[in-house]
């Protein structure tokens, strides 16, 4: 089953796709809730390249590393991964309100679908914020 979520960054599509694959900026919007953090993030931006980022509750009682491969990289336009089983495809949309970020993944079996939908929502939501604060 495929889950879908989106917001709109009022940001250029170059700002956005830049914030989107730059270790530093996803250390800084790359969690679902304030309790929670992300303390070392990678990305080798090209087909084939490995992508991590290590995401901590930040009372230090779970963490987790989340992490994949590039399967596809249309710079701007579109990025698709695989993470273990699961894919995941992340769309850049210019628009006149800004850039649509659409995630489309593959839901996992542990948490309900609507749990995942929100927090990967969750997590949009913190990357939109992220931009729209640095302009």
């Amino acid at each position: 089953m495929k889950i879908t979520v989106e917001t709109i960054v009022n940001a250029p599509v170059e700002e956005v796709w830049r914030a989107w694959t730059t270790p530093d900026d996803i250390k800084k919007w790359n969690a679902a809730s304030d309790d929670w953090h992300t303390t070392r993030a990678s990305v080798d931006l090209r087909v084939g390249g490995a992508f991590s980022s290590r995401m901590e509750a930040k009372d230090g009682s779970m963490s987790f590393d989340f992490a994949g491969t590039y399967t596809q990289v249309v710079p701007n336009q579109l990025i698709e991964c695989s993470f273990g089983d699961r894919t995941l495809r992340v769309e850049f949309s210019p628009s006149a309100g800004g850039v649509t970020v659409r995630e489309t993944f593959d839901a996992e079996s542990t948490h309900s679908t609507d749990q995942q939908r929100d927090g990967w929502l969750a997590i949009l939501n913190n990357f939109a914020r992220h931009v729209q604060g640095k302009r």
